[in-house]
């Protein structure tokens, strides 16, 4: 019988599969996700595919639906575009918020964050570097101590997570964005809050230009080809 921590464990396996075969394309909208079939794939029992679709559903990828499962949803690129302008503009205040507020154990904590993250870029890790950037900005929302700030940031970065995962894919973008993450430290240890958020901006709205080329890229190498 699978423990409390293996099944979380299996579910967070299954959701994050899951999660880039949709944000990448691979699993078109209009798809009925069955449970039983997700179970035989992952090798699994229905108890962590049902929580695994639970939380794709929190992200708004999915729709479970009585009687007829879960429909992955349609998510067209100029919506998210704007769900990330929205995104972009909240973690920019954040940030400057950040830089005249965070602490200096907090401080050094978000360079820990930065460093470790080197070896991912190194490593060319994706996964490692998305935890590690997911612990980054996370750190930041901590850091404005706005309670009210931090959950709206934490409830806009679930719906656009698995997009975020997946700019990361292209071509180069870890060096930049670890690079984007160093030029917003360098705003913050300098006391610069507005130049900060405007590294911020620039950095979120990198990604939604990255996440359009990515995609576009997908759009086209799926076209069919004439022989």
């Amino acid at each position: 019988m699978q423990g409390s921590e293996d099944i979380r464990s299996l579910s967070q396996r299954i959701r994050v599969s899951l999660m880039d075969d949709i944000s990448t394309g691979n699993i078109a909208p209009g798809t009925v996700l069955d449970e039983n079939n997700l179970a035989i794939q992952f090798s699994a029992s229905r108890t962590p595919v049902r929580e695994a679709l639970k939380q794709l559903e929190s992200s708004g990828l999915i729709e479970i639906r009585p009687r007829k499962g879960a429909i992955v949803l349609p998510l067209t690129l100029p919506k998210l575009m704007e769900m990330f302008e929205v995104t972009a503009e909240m973690e920019a205040m954040c940030v400057r918020l950040a830089t005249h507020r965070i602490t200096g154990d907090e401080r050094a904590l978000l360079c820990e964050i930065h460093d470790a993250a080197a070896i991912a870029v190194t490593n060319k890790d994706l996964d490692l570097y998305d935890e590690s950037n997911l612990r980054f900005h996370e750190q930041l929302y901590s850091s404005a101590h706005n309670a009210f700030l931090f959950e709206e940031l934490l409830r806009l970065r679930s719906r656009l997570m698995p997009f975020r995962r997946t700019q990361l894919r292209h071509e180069d973008r870890l060096e930049k964005s670890h690079s984007e993450h160093a030029e917003i430290l360098r705003a913050i240890m300098r006391g610069d809050g507005d130049e900060a958020a405007r590294v911020m901006r620039e950095h979120m709205l990198n990604a939604a230009v990255t996440l359009a080329r990515f995609m576009s890229a997908g759009s086209r190498s799926s076209e069919p080809t004439d022989l």
